[in-house]
């Protein structure tokens, strides 16, 4: 009598490395945003700032700043939210120092999870912030006088390119934020990208009021497109001519030009300046 012996194969574990993928970025955004929520000081300091720009500027010196063919509060909103989403990218940088400094990504590269999702859960943590830091300022915005004369699509464009602007941006201040020795470093060190872009451009004065070369630097700067595009989005231009440049004649496609710029070269930068400074 022979005995009969049954083999059961194993299961099979099928691994869909894209959903993995989806799966480990949602996990550290949600890390990112239980992170603030647990700090509320971080979103309130946040948000303040912005609010006392549009305060001081509005209030303060909007008597005694004019601009041919709007109201200066039209005129000013747009680069107030344009500053806003470029100083909230730094939270990006400021949090990867931090996280590196604390051994945060160390114990990160112990899990079995994507390198890069911890990057684009950070990234994804501060759109969130961004978003939110967004819908107030635009509350602020229609305390002081601020409205929308444009239809609600191209309203909603306009918010649309701000945030994918804001969440390109992330990447570059990231890649600062793993590039910066130390968490106290990054504020200075950001500072020297920041205040260039945003006060050397179209965003609190026309730029043509500028002298030749700082004006030269404003009509090609990123930001100048962006707050140039989100004026005409939201109807904010009234009858102001647009500077004779292309970028300032076509500021939406400027800005996605440069968004897809900021995306092609600094997200494959971060990748690969975390896998690096990881593999240490």
């Amino acid at each position: 009598m022979s005995a009969v012996t049954e083999t059961r194969s194993a299961p099979e574990i099928s691994w869909n490395p894209r959903s993995e993928w989806y799966s480990d970025g949602w996990t550290v955004t949600k890390r990112n945003l239980i992170k603030v929520k647990r700090s509320p000081d971080v979103l309130v300091f946040a948000v303040i700032q912005p609010i006392m720009f549009v305060l001081l500027f509005s209030q303060v010196y909007g008597g005694a700043i004019s601009v041919e063919g709007t109201d200066y509060t039209q005129f000013l909103m747009a680069g107030i939210f344009a500053q806003t989403v470029v100083f909230g990218a730094t939270y990006s940088g400021s949090a990867m120092a931090l996280d590196l400094k604390e051994g945060i990504i160390d114990r990160f590269r112990s899990l079995p999870m994507t390198s890069s999702s911890v990057l684009i859960g950070r990234t994804n943590g501060d759109l969130a912030l961004n978003t939110i830091s967004m819908i107030i300022m635009m509350l602020t915005g229609l305390a002081v006088g601020w409205r929308v004369t444009s239809s609600p699509g191209q309203f909603l464009a306009g918010v649309g390119l701000l945030l994918l602007f804001a969440y390109a941006f992330s990447w570059v201040m990231a890649l600062l934020g793993m590039s910066v020795k130390s968490p106290e470093v990054i504020n200075n060190a950001s500072f020297l990208i920041l205040f260039p872009l945003t006060f050397v451009s179209n965003a609190f004065v026309p730029s043509d009021t500028l002298p030749t070369p700082l004006r030269i630097f404003a009509e090609w700067n990123p930001v100048s497109s962006l707050v140039q595009a989100v004026r005409q989005l939201f109807g904010n231009l009234g009858t102001a001519p647009a500077p004779d440049i292309w970028t300032m004649q076509n500021p939406i496609l400027a800005s996605l030009i440069g968004i897809t710029v900021m995306l092609l070269v600094f997200v494959p930068l971060c990748i690969r300046k975390f896998a690096r400074i990881s593999s240490r």
